[in-house]
């Protein structure tokens, strides 16, 4: 179901080639602009850019209209055959809104559905929408091969004809809790002024908009707060959040995290397009049955690697949706992985292929829609303009590193969260001329920062334990081995900025920052990654071996113990044990299911890991 697809011929490959065409990006000066596009040219071959979208949000999100019988469905996807599967939310009956799906779903065909109102009257009328004239119907689009493309909600008026009411399509989800406020993020199909009401105050923000953001604050610390979102008269969404412990507190507190949730195998709702919701549902759910103050996801949310804004932006909706109603009650951090690529591919007449970060970096990059996509903190590095590496220093080159690289807190412990694939160019490893990032290599100015937070958190009293988490593991186990920090000891793998490769190789940037890490730090207690589709712990410490035979440059000694806790075990398909030397330093590999919980009390910190299908707790240990 492609719904738009250009791959460039070899004749309008000479026609570009013969086009005046001049440098793109001081970043990539192989690619070049003609006055039909972007060419990709080197040693006399030509690359011609490819494009293609499966399909996009707004098609899902705009498509329900009212009318006489019901709400009609134009998804505006003439090759759409399918089944769309509807029923009430009931709002009031339940803290976690989900759809009840009434038991005879309708046809799509050729892109078009319509819901008849008058099956949903009498006996099936759980929501009274015949006397108040008003409800919320979720529904669900799944093709004819059966795959869930999305999951929506629509709110109508009137008991016919019915009408299209300002609904709220996703939200709210809590971005940020703190001691003293909480902030919320929620998206409208109309615009109005966004508001929240707490303790019967009513707070209202902004003008009339359709994506909402706002905080609450003059709160009490670990207190419990009810807060409430009105669209109008009729509709008024409750739900409840627990604002974070002071700063520093030694009071109990549990915190989660796991990565790499993209869509899985098993069918159903393992793969709503992009995403294994039937995992990342239950990981909340659990998440939130065990009262944790939040959960830190680090990254491959999706399936990722597009080239449509659209299209990524319909994976990341579903995403959200999986674990949409249990965001309303606690803080779900979720942050980048290779996986979040969104790209400019280009291809030969030989079909080689490879892609690099989409440009423009400001409104196309993976890091730009991700940053509009979730609401992260935005105190991390801005760029990696002005290092040592950057072609022109007097003008903006590279992507922004806003919400993408950030540290936060909460109580007596510090999380950092770091881009291990920024400015991610897929075809790096094997086509070092595309230009751009390797898969897990930390830029300068990024390290820089992360030295400069590490010592930040060393000189604060108020902090005990600090986690750092990035996608990639130091020490690959399972399925990663070929790259993340170890490129099976090729330390030869190295960025490639402006024709010109990095100084440092993957394997010496890992040492710089272990160094960090565990030498210039006292506090780090783990490192927290995914990447890998299975869980494993390793332990680090001056006797893990971490060299390939005939190293012949520095070796970094470690003057304390910290761990590797890798958690990719979120819905992904799975990857197996593979031979690493420091194989005999690491425990509880297993390719179940995981979400991996901290207890911590003070100077205490105890670990559980529990499959979130099965509830099984399959491993348990003292971190500190």
């Amino acid at each position: 179901m492609v719904r738009t697809a250009i791959v460039l011929s070899a004749a309008a490959a000479l026609l570009f080639s013969s086009c005046s065409a001049q440098n793109a990006l001081p970043l990539h000066p192989n690619i070049k602009k003609t006055d039909n596009g972007y060419i990709f040219v080197h040693e006399g071959d030509t690359f011609t850019e490819e494009y293609s979208e499966f399909a996009n949000l707004q098609q899902f999100e705009t498509s329900p209209e009212g009318n006489e019988k019901g709400i009609a469905f134009d998804f505006e996807m003439p090759d759409l055959n399918g089944t769309l599967y509807y029923g009430f939310i009931p709002y009031p009956d339940t803290k976690h809104p989900l759809p009840v799906y009434f038991k005879k779903p309708v046809e799509i065909e050729k892109g078009k559905a319509q819901i008849e109102m008058a099956y949903l009257s009498g006996k099936y009328d759980m929501i009274d929408w015949q006397e108040k004239g008003f409800g919320t119907i979720g529904y669900r689009v799944v093709n004819d091969e059966g795959t869930i493309l999305y999951d929506g909600k629509v709110t109508f008026s009137g008991t016919g004809p019915f009408e299209i009411a300002n609904t709220l399509l996703e939200g709210p989800y809590i971005t940020d809790v703190k001691p003293y406020s909480f902030s919320i993020s929620y998206k409208t199909s109309k615009g109005f002024k966004s508001n929240a009401k707490v303790n019967e105050q009513l707070y209202e923000f902004e003008e009339p908009r359709t994506n909402h953001e706002l905080t609450v604050d003059g709160l009490k610390p670990n207190t419990t707060y009810n807060y409430s979102i009105m669209l109008d008269e009729k509709q008024e969404y409750t739900f409840s959040v627990r604002t974070a412990p002071k700063d520093g507190s030694r009071e109990a507190f549990t915190f989660a995290y796991a990565s790499d949730s993209r869509h899985g195998r098993g069918g159903g709702e393992r793969k709503i397009y992009g995403a294994n919701a039937y995992i990342m549902k239950k990981m909340a759910a659990l998440a939130h049955q065990e009262r944790v103050g939040f959960l830190q996801f680090s990254g491959d949310l999706i399936n990722g690697y597009l080239t449509s804004l659209g299209e990524m932006n319909l994976q990341y909706a579903n995403w959200r949706r999986a674990v949409e109603p249990f965001w309303h009650h606690f803080l779900i951090r979720p942050t980048m992985g290779n996986h979040e690529s969104l790209m400019r591919v280009f291809r030969n007449e030989d079909g080689d292929r490879f892609g690099v970060d989409r440009f423009p970096y400001a409104t196309e990059s993976g890091e730009a829609i991700f940053a509009q996509n979730f609401s992260n903190p935005i105190n991390g590095p801005a760029n990696e303009d002005g290092s040592d590496h950057d072609p022109d220093k007097s003008q903006t080159n590279f992507p922004s590193y806003s919400e993408t690289v950030f540290n936060y807190s909460y109580a007596n412990v510090g999380v950092i969260v770091l881009n291990s694939d920024y400015w991610y160019a897929p075809g790096l490893k094997n086509f070092p001329a595309s230009g751009g990032n390797l898969h897990a290599y930390i830029m300068d100015n990024q390290l820089a920062w992360l030295k400069k937070t590490l010592k930040m958190y060393e000189q604060n009293d108020n902090i005990d334990h600090v986690f750092v988490t990035q996608h990639t593991p130091a020490f690959p186990n399972g399925g990663h081995v070929k790259d993340d920090m170890w490129y099976h000891g090729n330390n030869e793998h190295r960025p490639v900025i402006a024709g010109k490769t990095a100084d440092k190789g993957i394997i010496e940037r890992r040492d710089e920052y272990l160094d960090l890490l565990v030498n210039e730090s006292s506090k780090v207690r783990a490192i927290l990654t995914g990447d890998e589709h299975n869980y494993c712990r390793t332990t680090i410490n001056d006797e893990t071996p971490r060299y390939p035979e005939n190293w012949n440059l520095k070796k970094t000694e470690l003057s304390r113990e910290i761990m590797q806790i890798n958690n990719g075990a979120a819905g992904a398909p799975y990857y197996a044990k593979e031979e690493t030397p420091w194989q005999n330093f690491t425990k509880g590999f297993t390719t179940q299911n995981a979400l991996v919980f901290f207890d911590v009390e003070g100077d205490k910190i105890e670990v559980c890991v529990v499959n979130p299908d099965t509830l099984e707790e399959f491993d348990s240990f003292t971190l500190q």
